[in-house]
């Protein structure tokens, strides 16, 4: 009975270890884009969508630079809900 109970005291160890591990992801920090910065940009990794409001919103861009280094650009763009009619 003690060999079974530390065999399950043993597994939840591991699983809640395995837990943290799986927790850890890599954290990018935003970048605030401004017109005089060079952007090193070899591949777009994904950007976010633009909401359908009429105003300047923030917008991301997921990015690889030519070193394979990940980077995310936070800039401003203008909603998708402006209508010239």
């Amino acid at each position: 009975m003690k060999a079974l109970l530390a065999l399950v005291l043993g597994g939840l160890c591991s699983a809640a270890m395995a837990g943290e591990v799986a927790t850890h992801v890599e954290q990018i920090p935003v970048e605030q884009y401004t017109y005089s910065q060079h952007l090193d940009i070899a591949r777009v990794l994904s950007m976010s969508e633009v909401p359908n409001i009429c105003e300047v919103v923030p917008a991301r861009m997921t990015y690889e630079d030519s070193q394979g280094q990940k980077h995310i650009l936070e800039y401003r763009v203008m909603g998708n809900g402006c209508s010239n009619g």
